[in-house]
């Protein structure tokens, strides 16, 4: 279903209007999860994604940041991303304030999720896939790597930092072949969250089929880490 949801930027000062896709749960008193995607396609192309979370229990919002798909037309950047994650949030605890509430972000989604649940309370926990610790860390693994080109990036997203402050329980799932953000990215990015946690490696995985390939893993570890049950 489709989903806007306006509000006015205290960054820039204008109105924005975001586009989203609602997948609703038949149970009235589901968990809700707010599906943050990454930079390469907009929210209709993670709707795959968000059918297998919806077919693990969750009802699940995707939105798009400003600058990707229906949503507002501007030239997106890192803290307008965070603003947008943030009155999708305050959306959702609008529509279902009695339901527990859970951010899942993958790859640059995962920075943003990783960002609203330092800064939130009522996360009831934090799920990133394929994601990483900083854009700076990222880019030192490619092949030009060794440039010094860390303090030229003013677009950082700071996982690893913000992850500390986060005080819900936190899943990290990673591809164990992933060639677009490495393993190691999402273990340390996992080091550094403060726990309860859990590091999940789906053996095959790629940077875009971890979610598919890792299914039966994902159900056992919501089960375990937080108490959710597939939708039967």
């Amino acid at each position: 279903q489709d989903v806007w949801i306006d509000f006015r930027s205290d960054e820039t000062g204008e109105p924005v209007k975001l586009h989203a896709l609602w997948a609703p749960q038949a149970r009235a008193d589901a968990p809700v999860l707010l599906y943050l995607h990454g930079a390469r396609y907009d929210v209709r192309g993670s709707a795959h994604r968000m059918r297998r979370l919806q077919a693990l229990g969750f009802a699940v919002l995707g939105v798009d940041y400003r600058g990707f798909g229906q949503s507002s037309k501007v030239l997106p950047s890192e803290a307008m991303a965070y603003e947008d994650a943030a009155a999708a949030w305050d959306w959702l605890a609008r529509q279902h304030p009695q339901r527990e509430r859970y951010v899942f972000g993958h790859s640059l989604g995962g920075a943003i999720a990783v960002h609203l649940a330092s800064r939130r309370d009522d996360v009831r926990g934090l799920i990133v896939e394929g994601s990483f610790t900083s854009i700076p860390d990222v880019v030192s693994g490619f092949r030009w790597g060794w440039l010094p080109v860390g303090p030229l990036i003013t677009q950082r997203f700071e996982a690893g930092e913000h992850i500390r402050r986060v005080r819900a329980p936190v899943l990290v799932v990673h591809g164990s072949e992933d060639t677009l953000i490495p393993p190691a990215l999402g273990q340390a990015l996992y080091e550094r969250a403060p726990g309860p946690k859990r590091f999940l490696l789906v053996d095959g995985g790629t940077h875009h089929n971890t979610n598919a390939v890792g299914q039966p893993q994902y159900r056992r570890a919501l089960a375990e880490l937080f108490g959710i049950t597939a939708a039967e």
